[in-house]
């Protein structure tokens, strides 16, 4: 193993692997140093666990909203074929086939936990109690992904709970769970469970899905009615401890106590960045802002991409600003973007996508997705705006579900005559986001938006609905 490379990128979840990906493409040399799986959260107890949990029951509700299939479905889901197809999904948890990814991708792998030592030195300690020295020629990348972020409820540190990585990896489902927060996460596996059998109640501290709109949240609300998940809104725990019988039990205000068998706390995340040594070199971590680059405030050698870099925690974002940081490395190595240049919104080095035009899903069923500004957001960036909103009830609509329930909107830039934001609420609308997001990052004006003419019969003729609405 060589002590020496350009560019050593500290973590190798996918925005590690990114990172260093890119930085090997645009000529550089880069290690990768992982203490965990490689691959990351997403691959192993998040995005993609939860997502296999979740299809199962949705492709099962899909075929009974349309007849024909419906007469064919005569059993429940299969809890041990859905367990062993979410095992399939994250390879058993076994990380050879990323591994072999990485060294195929020309990145050393490096297993061990890194700290940082100096500039652009980082110390690894690995499993046998060894510890050597990395130095990057230009650059260092922090990627060490979120953590769970566990809330101050008396006794909740005193009783066993699930988090989201528990919840995604176990092989039981139980009789009845609690869940703590009424985010994308507790809400997609509050669903998840609800249709694997369990009692499911969730407790939010404000509205179920608060940060979508009304309209499209109370579409998941009724989802989740449907099948027996009960939803606890703008309500926190006040006590959780054990019962006699190995239960959980949570009191709420009021009096009013919930018992389960299990509970999961999934309450948001926050960056995952202690024992890194931050401090040393005067960046704290709950404060550490970076760049367009992601270069962070300060430091001329240090990066920060995904989870950790305090921007939108989304797999598919961190990718993204993994991709543009990795690129911005080699530039200023190659001396094409200059070290304290700051880059052009929307060139190849700035993550400028992170604030205008952040695509995210809710995978339940049904979904809700979004991009762009919220009206609240467009506002406070001083931009006229108005909100087109339409039901989601064009022709493809009937033929794709007998009960299909959906909503649409559009925000519309009054001056520019442009889409800064989306959202699509409906059974199987996450492939509708794509299509807002083009136009959004395009900033394509709305008479050239209504050439882009929908296929008939599917879900897409919405547009043509929406910009109908807005009176193109």
């Amino acid at each position: 193993m060589d002590s020496e490379y350009d560019v050593i990128v500290i973590g190798a979840g996918a925005a590690g692997e990114n990172a260093a990906d890119r930085a090997v493409k645009g000529g550089l040399s880069a290690a990768l140093v992982e203490s965990d799986l490689v691959g990351g959260a997403c691959s192993y107890w998040a995005c993609e666990p939860s997502k296999a949990l979740l299809r199962p029951g949705a492709a099962l509700r899909a075929a009974r909203s349309v007849a024909g299939a419906r007469e064919a479905v005569t059993g429940s889901l299969d809890i041990p074929q859905v367990l062993a197809r979410r095992d399939a999904a994250v390879n058993s948890w076994d990380d050879t086939s990323q591994a072999e990814w990485v060294s195929g991708a020309g990145i050393e792998l490096v297993r061990g936990r890194a700290r940082l030592s100096g500039a652009r030195r980082v110390v690894v300690s690995d499993d046998r109690g060894d510890h050597f020295t990395l130095t990057a020629r230009h650059a260092v990348v922090l990627a060490t992904g979120s953590a769970p972020a566990v809330p101050r409820i008396p006794g909740l540190h005193d009783v066993p709970f699930w988090t989201t990585k528990e919840a995604t990896s176990t092989h039981e489902v139980p009789e009845s769970l609690v869940v703590l927060g009424g985010g994308v996460a507790g809400t997609e596996l509050a669903q998840a469970f609800g249709r694997l059998g369990a009692r499911v109640t969730v407790v939010a501290r404000g509205p179920l899905l608060s940060a979508f709109p009304v309209d499209a949240r109370g579409l998941v609300a009724e989802g989740l009615a449907a099948d027996g998940v009960e939803v606890i809104e703008n309500t926190s725990a006040e006590l959780v401890e054990n019962t006699d019988d190995g239960a959980v039990r949570v009191s709420l205000p009021g009096g009013r106590a919930l018992e389960a068998a299990r509970l999961l706390v999934a309450t948001g995340r926050r960056p995952a960045l202690d024992g890194l040594g931050l401090p040393a070199f005067g960046v704290e971590p709950v404060s550490m802002r970076v760049d367009e680059t992601g270069r962070v405030q300060g430091l001329s050698w240090l990066y920060a991409v995904g989870d950790c870099s305090g921007g939108p925690k989304l797999t598919h974002q961190g990718k993204y600003q993994a991709r543009i940081t990795g690129d911005a490395i080699a530039a200023r190595a190659r001396g094409e973007l200059a070290r304290n240049e700051t880059a052009q919104a929307w060139s190849p080095w700035a993550r400028t996508a992170d604030r205008l035009a952040v695509p995210q899903v809710v995978f339940t069923d049904p979904e809700i997705g979004m991009v762009g500004l919220s009206e609240e957001e467009a506002w406070e960036a001083g931009l006229r705006v108005r909100p087109i909103a339409v039901p989601l009830n064009v022709a493809a609509a009937s033929l794709h579900a007998e009960d299909y329930s959906g909503w649409a909107q559009l925000l519309i830039d009054e001056d520019l005559r442009t889409v800064v934001g989306a959202c699509f609420a409906g059974p199987d609308v996450a492939e509708l986001l794509h299509a807002a997001t083009v136009a959004i990052v395009g900033e394509v004006p709305l008479d050239r938006l209504w050439h882009a003419v929908p296929a008939f019969p599917t879900l897409s003729e919405v547009w043509l609905r929406l910009l109908e609405a807005y009176g193109v």
